[in-house]
C-alpha cells in the first residue's frame, strides 16, 4: 500500500489527466485525500477516467485545450468557481511528435511539440498561479523529461521543449519564491505509457538501453515523488530538478 501523505483538503489540477502519469498522479493525489481536477483533451477517455478514479475520492473534469488561452482560462475560472481554490498544479500534458533527425523533421511538428510541451504548460501556470497568489498557498510540479537534460538524439523537439520547462520551473520558483507557492519538476526516464505508440520501436530500445536499472520507470513511483513535492512537507525546495532515471543521469 502506497505512503499516504497528507493532501487532506487540497485541490490538484492535473493536465493529461485520462492517461499515463497524468492518470497515476491523479490516483495518488486522491489516495492522498485531495480532490483531483483531471483536465485533457480526450472527452471520451476524460469520462472514462473519472468513473474509473471516483471510487478513491472526489474527481472533477474539463475538457482542455491546452494550447489555446482561452481554452486554459475558462477551464481555470471553472475550477476556482467549483471547488473554490486551487492549490495544486501538475503540468502532465506532453506528446513526443515521433523520431526523425533534426533536419529531416517537419517544421510543423516542431512547433506542435513546443506548442504542447512548453507554451501550454506557461498558458496553465498564467491563468493559474493568480489564483494561487491570492490564496497564499500552492504547489506547482512540471513534468519534465532526462531527455531535456541530456538531449536525446532524434528527438530533437521533445528534448528541447523539456529543456525549456526545466528553466521555466526554475524561472518561476525564483520568481515566486517568497509567495508559498513552490515550483519543482521532475525529469523522468521513459515509462511504458500511451507515448510509447509515437515513438520507433528502435527508440525505444535505444532508451530501455540507457537506464541502468535496466527497466522503464513505472508511472506509480512518478506519482509518488509528484505527491510529495505537492504536499505541505516539501516546503524549502523550489525550482528544482528531481531526477527519477534509474541511474542514467550523468553530471
Amino acid at each position: 500500500m502506497a505512503t499516504r501523505i497528507d493532501l487532506k483538503g487540497r485541490v490538484a489540477v492535473i493536465t493529461g489527466g485520462a492517461r499515463g502519469i497524468g492518470y497515476a498522479a491523479a490516483a495518488r493525489m486522491l489516495h492522498s485525500g485531495a480532490t483531483a481536477v483531471l483536465w485533457d483533451v480526450d472527452a471520451a477517455r476524460l469520462a472514462e477516467a473519472k468513473a474509473e478514479l471516483e471510487p478513491l475520492g472526489t474527481v472533477s473534469t474539463d475538457v482542455v485545450e491546452l494550447t489555446d488561452e482561452a481554452s486554459v482560462s475558462a477551464a481555470a475560472n471553472a475550477v476556482a468557481g467549483r471547488h473554490g481554490r486551487i492549490d495544486i498544479l501538475v503540468n502532465n500534458a506532453g506528446i513526443t511528435g515521433g523520431n526523425a533527425k533534426t533536419w529531416e523533421l517537419e517544421p510543423a511538428i516542431w512547433r506542435k511539440v513546443i506548442d504542447v510541451n512548453l507554451v501550454a504548460p506557461f498558458l496553465v501556470c498564467h491563468a493559474i498561479v493568480p489564483k494561487m497568489l491570492a490564496n497564499g498557498y500552492g504547489r506547482i510540479i512540471n513534468i519534465a523529461s532526462v531527455a531535456g537534460k541530456e538531449g536525446n538524439p532524434n528527438a530533437s523537439h521533445y528534448s528541447a521543449s523539456k529543456a525549456g520547462l526545466i528553466g521555466l520551473t526554475k524561472s518561476l520558483g525564483k520568481e515566486l519564491a517568497q509567495s508559498n507557492i513552490l515550483v519543482n519538476c521532475i525529469t523522468p526516464a521513459a515509462a511504458k505509457t500511451d507515448i510509447f505508440h509515437q515513438m520507433k520501436p528502435e527508440f525505444i530500445q535505444f532508451m530501455l538501453s540507457k537506464i541502468p536499472m535496466g527497466r522503464f520507470v513505472e508511472v506509480e513511483e512518478i506519482a509518488a515523488m509528484i505527491a510529495w513535492l505537492a504536499s505541505e512537507e516539501c516546503s524549502f525546495t523550489t525550482g528544482g530538478v528531481f531526477d527519477i532515471t534509474g541511474g542514467r543521469s550523468t553530471y
